[in-house]
């Protein structure tokens, strides 16, 4: 059935607390990846995408972070979300909202897929005009 307000409440709290938390263990280890970038260590491809990721997400939290001191301005959170849905740092995502990105992703991946093969068929086409 429905949730009551209170329990809506609850669950907007636990969900920020839970991306609060999965925003500091990620800069811990990002942390860890500078101290050892500093320290002349090379990082893997899985490390630096984690690192940029972590980074641009401390830089997302600036302006987040407005909406959570500024007093009554967290009801506006949604207005701005549908307005820069890129705002929120990566922990704080829903799970339907990564779904929808991934969907977003492969549909533009399979669209460029089709442009391609339908350039290559005309190149083929153009060279057996040409060959023949």
């Amino acid at each position: 059935g429905k949730k009551s307000l209170c329990q809506k409440i609850v669950d907007e709290l636990k969900h920020y607390y839970n991306g609060f938390h999965l925003l500091w263990i990620d800069t811990k280890v990002a942390a860890r990846m500078v101290w050892r970038l500093l320290h002349g260590q090379v990082l893997t491809r899985r490390e630096r995408r984690r690192l940029l990721r972590t980074c641009a997400d401390l830089f997302r939290l600036v302006p987040f972070l407005v909406f959570v001191i500024v007093p009554f301005m967290e009801f506006l959170l949604p207005v701005f979300l549908k307005l820069f849905p890129e705002m929120l740092p990566s922990t704080f995502e829903t799970e339907s909202k990564k779904e929808e990105k991934q969907k977003k992703k492969l549909n533009a991946k399979l669209e460029l897929a089709k442009f391609l093969r339908e350039t290559i068929a005309e190149m083929a086409k153009r060279n057996k005009a040409d060959a023949g």
